[in-house]
């Protein structure tokens, strides 16, 4: 079972890369983020496209903002839209969904961002991680998190850690949070296969970070210990970062049982620029953004 996770920045906008991406890479599950539009517009957009490559789907989305989906060509049951119990910015956000899709219980998510440290909308950050938390700890054995994190797991993940002092994304606070969620026996199934490596799949669009390869990880696949024990690639397909109208996030692709391209990356195609660290500064003031 192929299980790929991808905050498409506006589905409508990637309509034209994510259809053949579809067709291309074959996912049985997919997880998408950032939608920016309700599930009828959704569904009135992509309905028909989708059952014809044998998607069942779910989303749950709202006007401009946010929004998470789930396709899957494995079942799709016991649909549970938003975070059971979670805190509001003031209100529920469309930021979690989960769905059984072939035994397992799959979460796509697209955590809030945080804007900046100390801030109202960095609180409630770390409120919805702890919920998530408790969530995904009740939950069942055999299951997958996986989505938009908007956190840097480690200065690994970042191009340059001096560059973010300051930022969100990397502050002590959210990755004890994120720790305390791998401590419920989750995963880093990308890390695990690729201890070592330069593995990114964010990157900003402006400045030419990501021709300079000056990225972030931040969208995470994290599987439970039976699945991660089936995982046989993990891997971030950055071809889907290239070319005309691109998401600035990177799909992020494990293959489970068997893997049909090979046991490749961490990135795919690998990146050829390798900047030195202290020579590229972050493009903007703050990260702050909608999410």
């Amino acid at each position: 079972m192929r299980i790929a996770t991808w905050n498409v920045n506006s589905v409508k906008q990637r309509v034209p890369r994510l259809l053949p991406w579809l067709d291309q890479r074959a996912p049985d599950v997919v997880c998408l983020q950032e939608l920016k539009l309700t599930e009828d517009v959704f569904g009135e957009l992509l309905g028909s496209e989708l059952e014809a490559r044998g998607y069942e789907w779910a989303a749950l989305g709202e006007k401009s903002w946010n929004g998470v989906a789930i396709l899957s060509r494995v079942g799709l049951t016991d649909v549970t839209p938003g975070l059971e119990g979670g805190p509001g910015f003031p209100h529920q956000e469309a930021r979690a969904l989960a769905a059984t899709c072939g035994g397992v219980r799959v979460h796509s998510l697209y955590v809030p961002n945080g804007r900046v440290p100390d801030s109202d909308h960095y609180a409630y950050k770390l409120e919805w991680l702890a919920r998530l938390r408790e969530v995904v700890a009740a939950g069942p054995a055999d299951a997958v998190v996986c989505g938009d994190m908007n956190i840097a797991p480690a200065d690994a993940d970042v191009f340059d850690p001096a560059a973010y002092v300051g930022h969100t994304h990397v502050t002590a606070p959210e990755r004890d949070a994120l720790n305390a969620l791998l401590a419920c026996g989750l995963r880093d199934v990308v890390r695990d296969r690729w201890p070592d490596e330069r593995v990114f799949t964010y990157w900003d669009y402006r400045a030419g970070m990501f021709h300079k390869d000056c990225g972030m990880r931040i969208d995470l696949i994290l599987a439970s210990e039976p699945v991660a024990k089936r995982v046989e690639a993990a891997w971030v397909d950055r071809q889907a970062r290239k070319g005309t109208g691109p998401s600035d996030h990177a799909p992020v692709i494990v293959d489970l049982d068997t893997a049909p391209d090979g046991d490749i990356g961490p990135m795919v195609p690998p990146p050829s620029a390798r900047p030195s660290r202290g020579r590229t500064k972050l493009p903007q003031a703050k990260i702050v953004d909608r999410g």
